[in-house]
């Protein structure tokens, strides 16, 4: 088991403690037995589909929109999201992938929709009725908000999608998705809309599926001409750029939780490995160079954990702005974790890069979170930028 000393920190309330000890001992329950049953399976589709169903049958999805519509707590509390995925990801990828994207997918509505919108989605979207995605990404323009080309023309009582996004997360089983699209009321980021499309909308269509190293439902979208209501926008036209980077302020510190997760199991498949494998008459875990790599993996694993909940205690109690402390989080903690659990690779020694070991499945996991909900490199720019704003 994980160590969980980090739960008595400042940063956390008895609320958090007792979420962490009562999705840890579901998860035992529910989660370690399918670890083996989902490795290495195509049917990604039909897994995330049955994780959100049990995810919402047990009640954690309520952790993902306000009490009002069915939530758990007032406003989203970005700590409480951060456990359960640093717990869900420590068991399962694919179980902490399917609940954040039921956040990820609808904070913005939570944060900026009208009453009848939240009315309309968050409830299912808390029982896992409904699945949601956030849609962003371009061909042309990922990080880079300025350089989106989807656009959205008003007409009448309508607004008219077209254009394509790309590297969507739950691409094709979502039954609505959060689009931000070029409304055109001022250049670059200033001139984005955000607006909810429900997927069996006419114009909207998924013409790609796309494979990755550690599969998860991801699929390129197409607007044709595809008419959405204008009570499905978001906030005010040009609001876009404004809503993206809120609910990102909230979720991309969990991105580093969800990375957390992920190295706490790599060091306890380390540690519980060093203690059994033998090699010139004894363990591994009694030479000092595999000691050193576990201390390392340590003191790499606390520092996460301190500046993640560092930045979701200012987001919930200070109720502020944490664009740099959320990217502070997001670039130490996955970064880090890359590098713990190639350690734990390391010291599996040719099992680490088996099929079938834990080790190399989170080898593959791990990976995108530098990537995904801006690239390490993006967050560097952002630290910079804020760092010198402060500095005056």
């Amino acid at each position: 088991m994980p160590d969980a000393t980090y739960l008595e920190w400042p940063f956390l309330e008895d609320h958090h403690r007792g979420l962490a000890e009562n999705l840890r001992r579901w998860a035992e329950v529910n989660l370690r037995p399918m670890e083996r049953d989902v490795h290495g399976k195509t049917d990604v589709d039909d897994i995330c589909l049955r994780l959100v169903k049990m995810l919402g049958e047990a009640g954690w999805l309520k952790l993902t929109v306000p009490a009002a519509y069915g939530g758990a707590h007032d406003d989203l509390d970005v700590r409480s999201i951060a456990l359960a995925r640093e717990i869900l990801g420590y068991y399962l990828g694919l179980a902490d992938f399917s609940f954040v994207m039921q956040g990820l997918g609808t904070g913005a509505i939570s944060l900026f929709g009208s009453d009848d919108l939240k009315r309309d989605y968050l409830p299912r979207v808390a029982t896992g009725e409904r699945i949601a995605a956030f849609a962003m990404s371009e061909p042309q323009g990922g990080s880079d908000a300025a350089a989106l080309e989807t656009t959205a023309a008003r007409e009448g009582n309508h607004f008219v999608i077209s254009g394509t996004k790309t590297w969507i997360s739950n691409g094709g089983i979502a039954d609505h998705y959060v689009v931000i699209a070029r409304t055109g009321e001022a250049p670059g980021a200033k001139g984005l809309s955000a607006f909810v499309v429900d997927s069996d909308n006419p114009g909207f269509s998924i013409p790609e599926r796309i494979d990755v190293m550690a599969p998860h439902p991801l699929g390129r979208l197409s607007f044709d001409n595809c008419r959405v209501p204008a009570s499905h926008l978001l906030g005010n036209p040009g609001d876009g750029f404004k809503i993206a980077m809120a609910n990102l302020d909230i979720f991309r510190t969990t991105v580093g939780a969800a990375a957390l997760g992920m190295a706490r199991r790599a060091l306890d498949e380390a540690l519980t490995y060093s203690r059994t494998r033998k090699a010139f008459g004894q363990v591994i875990g009694d030479f000092q160079l595999i000691q050193a790599k576990l201390a390392e993996m340590a003191v790499r694993i606390d520092a996460m954990a301190l500046l993640i909940y560092r930045s979701g205690w200012t987001k919930d109690v200070k109720k502020i702005r944490v664009t740099r402390e959320s990217s502070m989080a997001k670039l130490y903690a996955t970064e880090a974790a890359q590098e713990v659990i190639d350690e734990a690779v390391q010291i599996f020694g040719g099992l680490g890069v088996m099929v079938g070991q834990k080790v190399e499945e989170l080898y593959r996991e791990i990976r995108a979170l530098r990537i995904y909900e801006g690239t390490s490199e993006v967050q560097k720019l952002v630290i910079a930028s804020q760092t010198v704003a402060a500095h005056g």
